[in-house]
């Protein structure tokens, strides 16, 4: 689970109701029917106005991404298993790594080990490999817009909201407890309309687009430890190039269990010697 969603939404409803509380205002007001209506239904008829239905149908997996992690490989995983496979390539040929291709869950890197297993040139590999990571991206892109513009659309639903309530408060002058309490419940659709767009869906975007930023690195690395597999690099060269892709804390880390590694294996071969 993305801790970081579950905690921001329940902080987020945490601070507005205290918020109101402190205020002075009465929290029962939020109970607007009116107001829901305009602000989600009519957030989510202005959403599917802008986007095809194709696009719309994985909002339900666009939610599951934001409040359940996708289980990727982590990039030290990824480097050592590169390491591992450069490791075989160099011992015993490229065809030595076909066993391996079916313990690989991540299609990607299954389809791109077989590629290189097959034979293909070292461009058409890279052509067919960025393709797919440039469709990728196109779907994500797609996917963080819906949220985008629902956040665009639900302050300005929250304005209409306002004025229809509004309109009916000011229809009857005559009850100016009633006129109060009306104007007040009027201002609920605002208050809907810019928590929903700037509390949700604008952030729910910026999440996505995060994640899309992740799984892309995460595939352009694939990509050059596969190419370097196929070049025929040396099992030091290959860690070299991928641990670009790390931050400087992850690379330290890589680099003390490297050395750790490399001692525990002299200690073996001296105590066999």
């Amino acid at each position: 689970m993305e801790k970081s969603s579950v905690f921001g939404i329940i902080l987020a409803i945490i601070a507005v109701g205290v918020g109101m509380v402190m205020k002075g205002a009465d929290i029962s007001v939020l109970l607007n029917y009116a107001a829901i209506l305009i602000i989600f239904v009519g957030t989510a008829a202005a959403v599917l106005m802008a986007f095809p239905m194709s696009d719309l149908k994985n909002v339900p997996k666009l939610f599951k991404l934001v409040f359940a992690q996708p289980k990727l490989l982590s990039k030290k995983e990824l480097i050592n298993l590169f390491v591992e496979w450069a490791s075989i390539t160099r011992r015993e040929g490229l065809l030595a790594l076909e066993s391996r291709v079916d313990e690989i869950d991540d299609a990607f890197l299954k389809g791109g080990m077989r590629m290189i297993i097959d034979g293909n040139d070292h461009d058409f590999v890279r052509d067919v490999l960025m393709e797919d990571i440039s469709a990728m991206e196109d779907r994500h892109r797609v996917g963080a817009s819906i949220f985008t513009q629902a956040g665009t659309y639900a302050p300005t639903l929250g304005v209409l909201g306002a004025v229809v309530g509004l309109i009916a408060a000011l229809g009857n002058l005559t009850d100016i407890e009633k006129l109060g309490h009306s104007i007040a419940a009027a201002f609920v659709a605002t208050l809907f309309g810019i928590f929903s767009g700037y509390v949700l869906w604008h952030p729910i975007a910026n999440k996505l687009k995060r994640l899309s930023k992740k799984e892309v690195d995460m595939k352009l690395m694939i990509v050059e430890g596969l190419l370097s597999i196929q070049s025929g690099v040396s099992t030091i060269a290959i860690s070299q190039k991928l641990s670009v892709f790390l931050t400087p804390e992850e690379r330290k880390s890589l680099e003390e269990a490297d050395s750790k590694g490399e001692t525990m294996n002299e200690e073996a071969a001296q105590g066999a010697s």
